[in-house]
């Protein structure tokens, strides 16, 4: 039975999400302007497209979320008492929505502090147990390293000016070639730990398993979003137009970070570790995504770049619907099976149809096999590539299909990874 804390938390995001269609269909952002009458600090909030479609990925999985949060506690046995895990699960995606909201570098830490402050106290709900605890403390620990970075980023971009975005943007023009690059290179790095790229993922496959799924489910298919958003929105806008490195770093980061992420997945016994490790996977694939997208605008190709740019933020929500219904298929069996270990289950399809049959459509989305989501975004990027043989820049046309093979080879492995995992 969804309680009427559910139905509040189905509400709020209903109207966030109906905000963020319609930023996304008119193009025109939505402001709030609150004066403050200070430098530090702008006082408002906005809405605009890029900020929208990480907000539609929230929606959703906030909605699944709070659909299937109260029977699982019902079932689940946590160190931490349903009311206080309702009340914090709240308040992590109040969080969020303030990040994506953000007008001013003040304005975005904090409730990025609070993100990563609340995230932290769910993962520990399970918090007697050894391994819980030390996923908990690496979570934290990394991503405030990260946080350190990417301030540090931010305020070099800044030139000791006024902290509003639009100020970093109006400034980008006077800031010299070497504070650009040593600015965004700290804010990818600290963003991109919070997004788990590699080689900054190493508390990921740490806490997606410790917390409860419904947490899991959020810090997937959100938390590592906003990490994304946060890199875009540095590197793509605060920073002024971006540089053609920029695109080959990220096509760089993206491929490894893809590659990787599924070659380790296809090596784990634990069910939610595999699937953390995919969720390195399709960040990767985000990413080489948006960096084919910067690397085709630098080579003259504005329609492509504006094509590819479109395809990664299409998977942001592709991947927030596929990896959230993993995870809380995830949290169904534990319940069921009373274990992560693939090696330990067996014959679940049969007291268990209807979490068999959402699972199976979840490992051919992410698998990116036709008709789904999955092969829809991935598609456009592998499209893109091809494409790219047109481009003026000799580097761009070199890579674009060892990238192309490498992205159908992560797709290749996935699937054979999910085959394990479900028949199994």
């Amino acid at each position: 039975m969804v309680g009427a804390g559910a139905l509040c938390q189905a509400a709020a995001l209903l109207l966030a999400g109906a905000d963020a269609i319609r930023v996304l269909v008119s193009g025109v952002p939505l402001t709030l302007e609150v004066p403050l009458g200070s430098l530090v600090i702008s006082g408002g909030f906005a809405l605009d497209a890029l900020a929208a479609v990480f907000v539609l990925a929230l929606v959703i999985v906030g909605l699944a979320r709070a659909v299937y949060t109260p029977a699982y506690l019902a079932r689940a046995d946590h160190r931490m008492a349903p009311g206080t895990q309702q009340a914090l699960l709240s308040l992590l995606q109040a969080s969020m929505l303030g990040v994506l909201v953000a007008t001013d570098v003040i304005g975005f830490f904090l409730p990025w502090e609070i993100m990563t402050a609340i995230a932290t106290a769910l993962v520990l709900a399970d918090g007697h147990h050894p391994e819980v605890k030390r996923a908990a403390i690496l979570y934290i620990v990394i991503n405030h390293i990260g946080t350190l970075a990417a301030l540090a980023g931010l305020l070099i971009l800044s030139d000791g000016g006024s902290l509003s975005f639009d100020a970093l943007r109006n400034g980008a023009a006077d800031r010299s070639d070497l504070s650009y690059g040593l600015g965004v290179a700290l804010t990818l790095v600290g963003f991109g730990t919070k997004a788990g790229v590699v080689p900054l993922h190493v508390w990921l496959p740490e806490a997606h398993p410790a917390a409860p799924s419904q947490v899991s489910a959020l810090l997937s298919g959100v938390i590592l979003k906003i990490g994304v958003y946060a890199m875009l929105r540095s590197a793509l806008d605060l920073a002024g137009p971006p540089a053609a490195w920029i695109g080959y770093l990220l096509l760089t980061v993206g491929l490894a970070s893809a590659l990787l992420g599924v070659l380790y997945a296809l090596m784990q016994h634990d069910l939610k570790r595999l699937l953390a490790f995919h969720s390195v996977e399709n960040i990767g694939i985000i990413l080489l995504g948006v960096g084919l997208g910067v690397g085709a605008q630098q080579a003259g190709m504005p329609a492509l770049g504006a094509l590819a740019l479109a395809a990664g933020l299409f998977h942001v929500i592709n991947h927030a619907v596929f990896k959230a219904l993993l995870f809380l298929c995830a949290g169904s069996i534990h319940l069921g099976a009373h274990t992560h270990d693939l090696e330990e289950m067996g014959g679940l399809i049969r007291p268990m149809p209807s979490t068999a049959r959402a699972f199976l459509i979840g490992a051919l989305a992410i698998s990116a096999l036709p008709p789904l989501n999955g092969f829809a975004s991935e598609w456009l990027i592998l499209e893109g590539f091809i494409g790219a043989k047109d481009a003026t820049s000799e580097f761009l046309r070199a890579a674009a299909p060892l990238l192309a093979a490498g992205l159908a080879l992560t797709g290749a492995l996935a699937a054979a990874c999910f085959v394990k995992a479900f028949a199994v």
